[in-house]
């Protein structure tokens, strides 16, 4: 068993079939994160409205590779982890263990987050369905203290095709959509929440690389940006990641 008055989070380990504390915890703030205020007002506020007792919705953060969705969340564990928040990570192929666990922290005096990070479902796949039984329940109420944060590359958890929509009709001016697609875009629907995630300017780009040189002489910090935006350009990406590993990569060229 996990102590949660001293563990703010853990990770589902699927060949133990137990929860793993996590002593390493990013310590990354919601300072950290830069070009995403709308975002993370919404998701502090629907937090914190979870942890007031009050009615509060899972979270689905969806859009471009690098742009701070997975960031965010763990952040947020850190501004309201003194709080009473904890976070326990599940892995994709691991969602069928969520009723187990929803069983295991019902009772427990504090509120949890599910993270599930990077999460998609490709055809054939209904893991999913695990998924859904802890967002909505069964002939069992979902747990009151567990909150369901994913976050996905697609905002369509799983992929549609034509041949959905055969037997799709329009009645009365109104779409019936086909069964295949109901159940498919189902999941997503039961995230009251959805957070989107674009690519910045290339100005916003150089502004997060500059959080990481915050000592740099105007001569320097102008080569800085070359570099940076080659870099950028080379990955064919201006998102905070891309600019996390330019620094990692070439910070002790300019510090």
């Amino acid at each position: 068993m996990i102590d949660w008055e001293k563990m703010k989070a853990a990770v589902y380990r699927a060949k133990k079939e137990s929860l793993k504390p996590v002593f390493d915890i990013d310590t990354i703030t919601l300072k950290d994160l830069f070009h995403i205020e709308e975002q993370k007002k919404a998701l502090c506020e629907n937090t914190q409205r979870f942890l007031d007792g009050k009615k509060a919705s899972h979270a689905l953060l969806w859009g471009s590779r690098g742009t701070g969705k997975s960031s965010l969340i763990k952040a947020v564990l850190n501004h309201f982890c003194k709080d009473g928040l904890r976070v326990i990570e599940i892995f994709r192929e691991d969602l069928g263990a969520l009723t187990d666990i929803s069983d295991e922290i019902r009772e427990l005096p504090y509120k949890f987050i599910i993270f599930c990070d990077d999460i998609s479902f490709e055809a054939g796949d209904d893991s999913y369905k695990a998924l859904k039984s802890v967002i909505e329940g069964s002939i069992e109420l979902p747990p009151k203290n567990v909150l369901v944060y994913a976050t996905s590359n697609r905002r369509h958890l799983i992929p549609e095709f034509h041949t959905d929509n055969d037997g799709t009709i329009v009645s009365s001016g109104e779409i019936h959509y086909s069964d295949a697609v109901e159940e498919k875009i189902s999941l997503s629907d039961r995230f009251g929440l959805w957070l989107s995630f674009y690519q910045g300017t290339i100005n916003e780009y150089l502004e997060i690389a500059d959080s990481y040189f915050p000592s740099l002489s105007p001569e320097k910090r102008a080569l800085m940006h070359n570099e940076a935006k080659r870099y950028a350009a080379y990955r064919a990406s201006r998102s905070a990641r891309t600019a996390k590993q330019f620094f990692e990569l070439f910070g002790d060229k300019f510090l």
